[in-house]
């Protein structure tokens, strides 16, 4: 049995005390992990930085899996929707302070159990094809 990610109540808990002690909360985020929408302008080297502050956005949710809100960006509306697993870090702008996860989680698929991550090019020896026989 797997248990649920923490991610979800991290993210809550320095956003609830960046805010509590006056700090402006801001997260980084993978804007290429599936299920991210974000305006993709502003995105730089594949992420992007995100102020989460009471004043900076509206309609906030941090209770489940996904982070959701409206904010402006260049003065236009924009509803944002991020996954806790692309979640890269959750900090105070004014010290920095705040945690970081490093790594994006693997997705989760419906059935709940995470995806297992595909082989990469490097993993595979080029030019070697698999060499099974057929043992009577």
């Amino acid at each position: 049995m797997s248990s649920r990610s923490r991610r979800p109540y991290l993210i809550r808990a320095i956003f609830d005390w960046t805010t509590q002690n006056g700090y402006t909360p801001h997260m980084l985020v993978a804007a290429d992990y599936p299920g991210v929408v974000v305006p993709r302008e502003f995105v730089q080297d594949g992420r992007i930085t995100l102020n989460i502050s009471p004043m900076a956005v509206q309609n906030l949710d941090l209770s489940g899996e996904l982070v959701w809100f409206s904010a402006r960006f260049g003065g236009r509306p924009f509803d944002v929707q991020v996954p806790c697993g692309a979640v890269i870090a959750v900090f105070a702008r004014e010290n920095g302070e705040g945690i970081m996860f490093g790594e994006v989680e693997p997705p989760m698929p419906d059935d709940g159990k995470p995806k297992p991550e595909a082989p990469k090019a490097a993993d595979k020896p080029e030019g070697k094809r698999a060499h099974l026989k057929l043992v009577k």
